[in-house]
């Protein structure tokens, strides 16, 4: 008698051939987020051709083209010369209360760009200008790449180190041939994150006194109601974001970055500091300061010398509460949206899955007066039930955030070896079941880290909000820019204060999440 056994199938066979139902529910998800871009394309291809020419080929497009990619670009560059620098002390150091300076640097997610500018242009108005809003929006989105590189460089197999360091090459060239080209993921995915929410930044940049297209669509739509000439630069906006798009699909590539040695995963190790230990604190430090002690200062300031503090604080308990119950269902939704979609594109490689994959972002790049405009247009059309309720608003947020649940259970995804998956199979474990009990756990991190981005996201969202709430529906966000616009900054000061009280457990979670095991033993070079 001859007994058969399953081998486990090769790794192959999970990238190629995506279920059928993985792949309707990921062009579902897919359209949904692209309901904003077609309403766009739809309105501007309306548009008479002569007025689309009087309004694309005029001076001030030229000028909010350089505005927008020039911030873009500063934006960008620092937030990566920042976060590598800070995650490499942080991780790869044996830089003191390691632990603290990670959740400060994490902290700075809590503040809304917007609460940022007015922290910063209440003290101050020098900051407006380029300057200021490339600093303001470089300190409040940095750490969408200093987390997924905190998270690569713990995730880094150490034997491609060691193999470097028996080669003979130093510590700084390792660095530089060794694990910079292993972030290069990480970089990317939060360097994609930082330039799309710099084209959607509006409150920031309005205070600041810097245009850019999304204060241009707003002032369009909202001063001279304009539309044509709104659509038309929402139309050059989410072309600008594809570029960004197709950039860093080009730049991230086709390599695969999971862990290929064999035994239990091993920590890399931390390299001593020695003289520098103390004066390293300065990096971190500075940028903690700039990022948070500055806003925090300026609300505590405006709340003892303000001379509206104290107005409407009966308002403030149920607005909080709105609040954390639309993040809360937001976060929940988002995480359930984004794994099929990461595990259609990690595990399912493909040129349908990668459009897949980028739908969900074009969406993050529009101003959320754009995204609200469509949504009630669709719904006026479609669904007129559904006008002016929670549902709308909801979905406004899921568009408009997706992507950031994606990159974060994409980047655990790509970590994990699919191997593990193959012996579930070959076990005879159901697709869905291999789903649920193998992959889920393993990429949890990034489901937290991806449902806590979200969180903080919506708990601070303001122009979307603005125009989809319910009729008698305030957020602290959208409280607070109303108290600030009408110049009562006493009064709008515990707002913000709330809304970065109740981000904060849920950036700490993120810290917790993304900070995984404890930091490797430190060796002397």
């Amino acid at each position: 008698m001859t007994t058969t056994v399953d081998r486990p199938r090769p790794a192959r066979r999970v990238v190629d051939g995506a279920p059928v139902a993985l792949l309707l529910i990921g062009v579902a998800v897919a359209l949904f987020a692209l309901i904003p871009l077609i309403h766009v394309v739809q309105y501007a291809a309306t548009v008479d051709p002569d007025v689309a020419k009087d309004q694309l080929f005029r001076p001030r497009i030229g000028m909010l083209l350089r505005n927008t990619l020039g911030l873009m670009v500063t934006c960008v560059a620092a937030s990566i010369v920042v976060s590598v620098a800070c995650a490499w002390l942080v991780v790869r150091t044996d830089l003191p209360l390691r632990g603290l300076w990670h959740v400060l640097l994490t902290a700075p997610l809590a503040v809304p760009a917007f609460v940022n500018g007015f922290g910063w242009v209440s003290l101050t108005h020098s900051v407006e200008g380029f300057a200021g809003a490339a600093m303001v929006v470089t300190l409040s989105y940095f750490p969408f790449v200093y987390l997924p590189v905190c998270a690569a460089l713990r995730g880094l197999d150490p034997a491609h180190e060691e193999i470097a360091a028996t080669m003979g090459l130093g510590r700084p060239a390792t660095f530089a041939r060794v694990v910079l080209p292993q972030l290069r993921p990480a970089i990317l995915g939060g360097s994609l994150l930082v330039a799309l929410h710099m084209f959607s930044e509006f409150g920031a940049l309005k205070t600041l006194r810097f245009p850019t297209f999304t204060t241009a669509i707003y002032d369009q739509f909202n001063t001279t109601f304009n539309g044509p000439a709104a659509h038309l630069s929402s139309a050059v906006l989410v072309l600008l974001c594809l570029v960004v798009l197709l950039v860093e699909l080009r730049l991230r590539g086709h390599r695969r970055y999971a862990r290929t040695s064999s035994g239990s995963p091993r920590t890399g190790e931390s390299s001593p500091l020695g003289a520098l230990r103390w004066p390293a604190l300065l990096v971190p430090g500075a940028v903690v300061a700039l990022a948070l002690g500055v806003p925090i200062y300026s609300l505590v300031h405006w709340m003892q010398v303000g001379s509206s503090t104290g107005e409407g604080l009966d308002r403030l308990l149920p607005t909080a509460l709105t609040t954390v119950s639309y993040a809360a269902l937001g976060a929940l939704l988002s995480v359930v949206l984004a794994l099929p979609v990461a595990l259609l594109v990690v595990r399912h490689s493909s040129v349908a899955s990668t459009l897949v994959e980028r739908s969900t972002y074009t969406a993050n790049a529009l101003p959320g007066i754009v995204v609200a405009l469509a949504l009630i247009t669709v719904t006026i059309e479609y669904a007129t039930d559904l006008y002016q309720t929670s549902v709308v608003l909801v979905a406004a947020y899921l568009i408009m955030f997706l992507s950031r649940a994606v990159v974060s259970v994409r980047a655990s995804l790509e970590q994990a070896p699919p191997v593990l998956e193959n012996v579930a199979k070959s076990l005879g474990v159901g697709a869905l079941a291999t789903t649920w009990r193998v992959t889920v756990p393993i990429v949890m991190p990034g489901i937290g880290a991806g449902a806590a981005l979200v969180f903080i996201a919506i708990s601070t969202e303001l122009t979307a909000t603005l125009l989809l709430a319910p009729l008698e529906t305030q957020t602290l966000a959208t409280q607070f820019w109303s108290e600030s616009s009408a110049l009562a900054y006493g009064a709008a000061a515990p707002y913000a204060l709330a809304m970065v009280l109740i981000s904060m457990p849920a950036v700490y979670l993120l810290s917790r999440t993304t900070q995984g095991r404890r930091p490797g033993k430190v060796v002397e070079p």
